[in-house]
C-alpha cells in the first residue's frame, strides 16, 4: 500500500469548508477526492490534518491518501493542479511512510487571523480579512492573550456539538502584530475545537474595543459557558498557516 502526502493551499471563500459531508462536493476535500478518483480509476479518500470551517483559507494544509497503485508524485501534482479549480493549489506531493496519518500525527497547528483596522474598508482585503472600524487597543489585546496560554478546557470558546470529545487543548503562543493597517494574530497550539480560533479572536477584539477587560478572559475560560463571547470573528480572516508533525 502506497501512502502519499499532499501539501495544499486554498482560498476557502466559496467552499463549505475542508470536510466532505455526505454527498456534498462543494468542499476542499470533496474537490480533491473527485479529481484523484478519476485519475486513479477508483474511489479515493483523503485525510486532512485540520477541518477548516466554511470560508476559511489555508496556506499549508496537509493531507494523505493511500492506494495500491504506484504513482509518480510529480504526475499526481500535475494532474491535480490541471483539473482542480484555480482557488486550490497542490504545492507538493510526496511518497511517505505507510503509517503516516495527516490528522493523528499532527503535533502542532498554527493559524493566522487578519483584521483590517481602519475606518474605511479595503476593497482588496475584504474577502481575506475582518474589517473593524474602531481603533483596537493592541496593548490590551496582548495582555488578554496571555490568559489563553497553557492547557485549558475551551468549552466556552467552542461551538463543538459533540459532548463526548475532550474540550481540553493547549495554546503554546499568541503573537499580535500591526502591519500597514492590518492586525495579524498568530495562534499556535496542539489542536483547536470547532470555531475556537474565531471565538478567541472575537474575545480579543472585544478587549481591544474595551467591551471586555483582559482579566475577564480567565473567568470566561473557567465558566465553560458558551454565551460569554459576543463576537465570532468572520471566517474570511482566518488562515491555516502551518502544521508540525
Amino acid at each position: 500500500m502506497n501512502n502519499y502526502k499532499l501539501n495544499i493551499e486554498y482560498d476557502g471563500s466559496r467552499y463549505k469548508g475542508w470536510q466532505r459531508l455526505g454527498d456534498d462536493k462543494n468542499t476542499i476535500q470533496g474537490k480533491i477526492e473527485e479529481v484523484l478518483s478519476k485519475m486513479i480509476g477508483g474511489e479515493i479518500q483523503i485525510i486532512g490534518s485540520s477541518r477548516t470551517d466554511a470560508g476559511v483559507h489555508a496556506l499549508n494544509q496537509v493531507a494523505n491518501f493511500k492506494t495500491n497503485k504506484e504513482l509518480d508524485q510529480f504526475e499526481i501534482q500535475d494532474y491535480l493542479n490541471k483539473y482542480l479549480p484555480n482557488d486550490i493549489n497542490i504545492k507538493q506531493v510526496k511518497i511517505t511512510n505507510e503509517n503516516f496519518h495527516a490528522r493523528y500525527n499532527a503535533k502542532e497547528k498554527t493559524y493566522i487571523y487578519k483584521i483590517w483596522n481602519k475606518k474605511y474598508s479595503n476593497p482588496f482585503a475584504r474577502k481575506y480579512s475582518m474589517h473593524v472600524q474602531q481603533r483596537l487597543d493592541i496593548r490590551k489585546m496582548k495582555e488578554a492573550s496571555n490568559f489563553f496560554i497553557g492547557e485549558h478546557d475551551f468549552t466556552a470558546f467552542s461551538n463543538a456539538k459533540s459532548k463526548k470529545k475532550s474540550m481540553v487543548r493547549e495554546i503554546y503562543a499568541i503573537d499580535i502584530e500591526e502591519k500597514e493597517g492590518f492586525i495579524e494574530i498568530r495562534i499556535k497550539g496542539n489542536g483547536f475545537l470547532y470555531n475556537m480560533v474565531r471565538k478567541i479572536v472575537g474575545a480579543l477584539i472585544e478587549v481591544g474595543l474595551r467591551q471586555m477587560k483582559a482579566k475577564d478572559i480567565s473567568r470566561t475560560i473557567n465558566s465553560k459557558e458558551r454565551n460569554q463571547i459576543n463576537i465570532l470573528a468572520d471566517a474570511c480572516g482566518l488562515y491555516l498557516e502551518k502544521i508540525e508533525f
